[in-house]
């Protein structure tokens, strides 16, 4: 089967910052963590993995904020948008805060994690939930395996 071409657009609050991702994500996500919490000023974050190779900045310079680590998140210097992250050891990955994308309605999260941290009334419909993360790479590459088929 051949996928038809994608092209997802998407800015920052102010517009200052422009992304475009042409593949479709490899997973969608809810982090209930208490640090996802706090820079999202929200009960969870929602992201979506895209392969870093699909992925481009194509106007502005987003600015490193949040964790500065091996794991970065990069911001919009101008209205503090958390934009998306470089997650360590996935150099071929970047996950995208999918509230960014102009249609933010396509990425409902396949999987949530850190429900052990997550407020007692916050739910989504993510059809897979972890206490933490998952314990091994594979068990990654598992749901996405699993969410890639959903896109059938």
């Amino acid at each position: 089967m051949v996928e038809a071409p994608v092209n997802y657009l998407g800015s920052c609050r102010c517009g200052a910052v422009r992304l475009r991702i042409t593949a479709p994500p490899l997973l969608t996500m809810a982090c209930h963590c208490r640090g996802c919490q706090k820079m999202s000023a929200s009960a969870f974050s929602l992201s979506a993995a895209f392969p870093a190779a699909s992925f481009a900045v194509t106007e502005g310079e987003p600015v490193i904020g949040g964790l500065h680590g091996a794991t970065r998140h990069l911001f919009c210097p101008h209205c503090l948008s958390w934009m998306f992250s470089r997650p360590q050891g996935l150099d071929d990955l970047v996950n995208v805060r999918s509230t960014m994308l102009d249609d933010a309605a396509l990425f409902a999260p396949f999987v949530e994690f850190w429900t052990s941290e997550k407020l007692p009334w916050a739910t989504t419909s993510a059809a897979h939930s972890f206490a933490k993360l998952p314990d091994t790479l594979e068990q990654f590459r598992s749901l996405t395996l699993q969410f890639l088929a959903t896109r059938v």
